[in-house]
């Protein structure tokens, strides 16, 4: 029986990719016109602390493709609202680059090549309306809890990471300078303030040129949308939902890939093995969700003076490590989940539908709210 798969993204192609090792037939459906369409060349950060394991190691385990550019990142400038820099560094890489869409080296197209290698069919241009079981929901997000806008553009300017924690910048987020093998991404990562969008780019792109000699060529607009929340399920009926579809990313800094790549293979397996999705990625996945909720809560509150510190005590430690302790669930951060929950809502909100027989590709994906 042909398994299918609604959205080319890396959940989805991530799934694709563990059914077709596993022998199984399989159709991923793309509303856009190529992979990674909506990212362009966005360079974007795969983070790699929320676990001991290194995350490239990790994928390799997991059995998927790492065949694409990346720059791993042991150390990166940050600033605090006064402009002071503090260098950040890491016996092992904090993070690595890699670039997004449908280009040569991206993420995105080094698992649809591995993807279509093993036999996959990928149909672009395909938006379904209905989706039959068995299959997978993994067509990205349903509403903006962070927005990222800025530019992309080409640049001689060293490669690595530089970060600005300054609410002028980008409101309870972060503003962020990459650059990789020549290209880079400026933009204002912010979670309030959506509607001045505009004025944040503006004051974030005079900040690294003040603060980090920003020189952009041929600069070119584009902006993102994440949506981050744990589900009270994540099955449409019979049909597993994976990546940010099911809310699968990390709530205080919005990184989302590693979430999405690993719903995606337990997705998949859970086909497979006959076994219950919901269990394996509450086993696996839910505990690093819950304590990022708790993370973003308490990053609200912060204010810039709150991230200066926080700053300083990052650049004063092993910088992978001292995240990696934040994001590490524990009794405090479950202590604190109720208060969390109080002050961190979604935007996202499911439209009322029955989850158990609907087969729709519906704005909610029939996905139960647990807020």
């Amino acid at each position: 029986m042909t398994i299918q798969i609604a959205g080319a993204g890396p959940a989805g192609l991530a799934a694709a990719i563990t059914l077709a090792r596993a022998g199984r037939e399989v159709v991923v459906h793309e509303a856009r016109r190529e992979v990674g369409y909506r990212f362009g060349r966005d360079l974007q950060g795969l983070e790699n602390w929320t676990v001991g394991q290194d995350v490239i190691a990790e994928l390799e385990a997991l059995g998927l493709s790492t065949a694409f550019a990346k720059l791993a990142c042991t150390r990166g400038t940050v600033y605090d609202a006064q402009g002071r820099a503090r260098l950040v560094e890491s016996k092992a890489p904090i993070l690595y680059l890699v670039e997004r869409g449908p280009g040569p080296g991206s993420l995105d197209t080094a698992l649809l090549a591995q993807a279509l290698a093993l036999g996959v069919t990928v149909r672009f241009g395909s938006r379904l309306e209905r989706l039959e079981a068995p299959a997978v929901l993994a067509a990205g997000p349903k509403a903006a809890d962070v927005i990222a806008v800025g530019y992309h553009f080409d640049t001689a300017m060293p490669e690595g990471f530089r970060v600005i924690c300054d609410d002028a910048l980008a409101p309870q987020g972060y503003a962020y300078l990459l650059v990789m093998r020549g290209k880079g991404t400026v933009k204002s990562c912010m979670f309030s303030g959506f509607k001045s969008e505009q004025v944040y780019v503006e004051r974030t792109v005079e900040a690294f040129r003040r603060l980090a000699g920003l020189e952009m060529r041929d600069a070119r607009p584009h902006g993102g949308i994440g949506n981050f929340r744990v589900p009270a399920s994540a099955q449409a009926g019979e049909r597993p939902v994976a990546g940010e579809e099911a809310g699968f990313q990390d709530a205080l800094w919005g990184f989302g890939m590693r979430f999405a790549m690993r719903s995606g293979v337990l997705a998949a397996r859970a086909l497979i093995e006959g076994k219950d999705y919901d269990a394996l990625w509450r086993r696996e996945l839910e505990p690093w969700l819950r304590t990022s909720i708790v993370n973003r809560a308490l990053y609200g509150v912060l204010g810039n003076r709150g991230y200066a510190w926080f700053l300083r005590r990052a650049a004063s430690a092993d910088a992978r490590e001292f995240l990696r302790r934040h994001y590490r669930p524990s009794w405090l951060k479950r202590a604190l989940e109720p208060w969390a929950r109080r002050r961190y809502r979604s935007r996202r909100a499911d439209a009322s539908c029955d989850p158990v027989d609907c087969s729709c590709i519906c704005r909610c994906g029939g996905i139960l709210s647990a807020e």
